[in-house]
């Protein structure tokens, strides 16, 4: 959980953080907690707003989680895709950032408790994202790897490489197709993208430094519930990844369900065991703790209910946005995503614009700009309205709306010439083993 979970290593007792609790009693304190999508908008909508933020996270860095499975594939690197928060805020003289963990929200006397010290609020904001949902299969937290956070995607990269290290040489042919077997559970847009990724790691990639491995033997297995791929997407495109993802060897198990893990397999609803090296599930999110912290009743997926204006129908000074969040718009509950955070951050700003104003607070209204995945290098599938786009016109948008959407010019630069680079020459660049080994505990994963 982004904002959420954290670290502390000051004094014995947490003092209060008297930064906020001092300043002129005529602009609001506002707290935000979480600097992902949804809390980086809301902080910067704000810089002009006569109103005191802190920004709360546990970590001091804003993550692009869009594109974490190419760090786990070895073509980005962390620091392409990470972007500290001081120095986006930092043009924002109203705005103060807190490295903390949020231990405890008090909403009665308006403090946010941290392992850092008691941060009062009059207005808060809670953009705390999401978390992989492992629906309590038996052994999956355990063996499973999620996709949500650095941490992870830097364990996934080095059991990759690890166990192709390991294949190397290996003498016994079940244990090193078993080395050489990848499975991800989720057919959703992070479980394509990665899986397509893993596929032209192994094909273009990793021959070249493993010659005398036989490639015959890597197997890369996606696993879905659902009868088809990107369930979300029109059938056609959903229809044209599957094409894709088969040409590049990727074995699909549509209409099949996880139940269980054994060892370091993987048991099927139909029986099947699918012995893998790595197991990623990208199958499911949940939302962040936040109904506990504030003591609400949870709906579904772990969401908290909002006002059209954002906040608790209870509690007009306690906000919650992005994927914590659930709310309805023309009928239906807004997806957990990016776009989704972003203008809600936003549209927070707006209303506490309008109240300092003494104005109607207007209500929220979600602008869908479409949605889009990428099957590999050249292919993705876009939907935007009734537009329907895939093939090399649609990576070409993907790769264009992702620039646009990574925060600092640099990352942009640095990763337009990465993809190119990819692009023309088939490589990835970042084949590092770092991080957790693939005998370590699994390392938990918490939204950006």
């Amino acid at each position: 959980m982004r904002g959420a979970i954290g670290f502390w290593t000051g004094c014995a007792h947490p003092p209060i953080i008297h930064s906020v609790a001092t300043m002129s009693i005529a602009r609001p304190r506002v707290v935000i907690v979480g600097a992902g999508f949804g809390g980086l908008a809301a902080a910067r909508a704000l810089r002009r707003v006569a109103v005191d933020v802190t920004l709360v996270d546990r970590h001091n860095y804003h993550l692009f989680q869009p594109l974490l499975y190419q760090v786990a594939s070895g073509l980005l690197d962390p620091s392409e895709i990470a972007y500290p928060i001081r120095t986006v805020v930092r043009h924002a003289r109203n705005v103060d950032v807190l490295l903390a963990e949020v231990t405890g929200i008090d909403v009665a006397t308006k403090q946010v408790i941290t392992a850092a010290g008691v941060v009062p609020f009059d207005l808060l904001v809670l953009a705390t994202g999401s978390a992989t949902n492992f629906f309590d299969i038996p052994h999956l937290v355990d063996r499973a790897t999620g996709l949500k956070d650095l941490p992870e995607a830097l364990s996934l990269r080095a059991r990759v490489l690890r166990a192709f290290e390991s294949a190397a040489t290996c003498t016994d042919s079940a244990e090193r197709r078993r080395l050489l077997t990848f499975a991800v559970a989720g057919a959703g847009p992070t479980g394509v993208e990665f899986a397509g990724a893993l596929a032209e790691l192994f094909r273009h990639v990793l021959p070249k430094d493993f010659p005398r491995l036989d490639f015959g033997e890597v197997s890369v297995v996606l696993v879905e519930g659902a009868d088809r791929v990107l369930g979300t997407f029109a059938p056609r495109l959903g229809r044209s990844a599957a094409r894709r993802l088969e040409r590049k060897g990727v074995r699909l198990l549509l209409g099949r369900t996880v139940k269980g893990v054994e060892g370091s397999a993987l048991l099927l609803d139909d029986g099947e065991r699918i012995d893998a090296a790595m197991i990623v599930w990208t199958a499911g999110v949940r939302a962040s703790p936040v109904a506990q912290l504030l003591g609400v009743p949870a709906v579904r997926q772990g969401r908290v209910r909002v006002t059209p204006q954002l906040h608790l129908p209870e509690r007009d000074d306690v906000f919650v946005i992005g994927d914590a969040a659930e709310l309805e718009d023309r009928g239906e509950v807004l997806p957990m995503l990016a776009p989704v955070a972003i203008q809600e951050g936003k549209h927070v700003a707006r209303v506490i614009k309008a109240r300092l104003r003494g104005r109607d607070e207007p209500p929220f209204r979600y602008r869908d700009k479409g949605t889009m995945a990428t099957v590999g290098r050249g292919a993705a599938v876009a939907q935007i309205g009734p537009i329907r786009i895939n093939g090399l016109i649609g990576w070409l948008l993907w790769v264009f709306v992702h620039l646009m959407y990574l925060v600092g010019f640099r990352s942009r630069v640095i990763v337009f010439f990465t993809w190119a680079w990819n692009y023309f020459f088939f490589d990835r660049p970042v084949r590092l083993i770092v991080g957790a080994s693939s005998d370590e505990p699994r390392i938990g994963g918490d939204d950006a």
